[in-house]
């Protein structure tokens, strides 16, 4: 069975069309760029996209799938130097004002993706599901360690915390919807 293109180590033409869909999808949205400006851009033709990735939808899956790869190693970097449950719930928070700053003028490309497929079995809806069922776990297991008498139910107020802040950022211009997602989280951990 050949391998999938996406499983392939990725070429220079084929990290060039990668790069472009990231700035596109992202800038543009995914449903109004066609292949042919991607290719135009990226500086190659229509069929090399179609030979690298196989498909949009494939490519689709290979741009979120990068971006929720940058998200967890950018967050996990930024816990790295974290000690303790309580505290690293609350860097979780400056994490994704940083990270926001930086790299999310148009908000949460999982939850952008998610308006834009329609389709519940669409593959770029299974990586963003999959990316918001990490963080829920994450804040799960930091919830645990925080020493919460329920984890999960933490664990679920953290994420729309957190997702709620993202939204606030993006529609609203609110720049420091972090910092206030932050106290608020603050008041629902445990003391001590």
């Amino acid at each position: 069975m050949p391998t999938p293109p996406a499983a392939r180590p990725l070429t220079p033409a084929a990290r060039r069309v990668l790069d472009t869909a990231h700035e596109l999808f992202y800038t543009r949205g995914i449903n109004s760029v066609g292949m042919d400006l991607l290719a135009e851009r990226a500086g190659i033709t229509k069929k090399t996209v179609y030979d690298r990735f196989g498909s949009k939808d494939a490519l689709v899956v290979a741009y979120l799938t990068e971006r929720d790869e940058r998200w967890r190693a950018y967050l996990t970097g930024h816990l790295a130097g974290v000690g303790g449950g309580r505290e690293r719930i609350l860097a979780t928070f400056d994490a994704l004002g940083a990270w926001l700053a930086e790299h999310g003028t148009r908000g949460c490309a999982m939850v952008n993706a998610c308006a834009e497929l329609p389709d519940a079995d669409h593959p770029g809806r299974r990586v963003a599901r999959e990316q918001k069922e990490w963080t829920r776990g994450l804040y799960r297991d930091l919830a645990a360690e925080a020493g919460a008498a329920d984890p999960d139910a933490l664990a679920e107020a953290l994420l729309i915390l957190h997702e709620g802040a993202t939204v606030a950022f993006t529609v609203l211009g609110a720049p420091e919807a972090a910092r206030t997602a932050r106290r608020a989280a603050e008041a629902l951990l445990p003391q001590g």
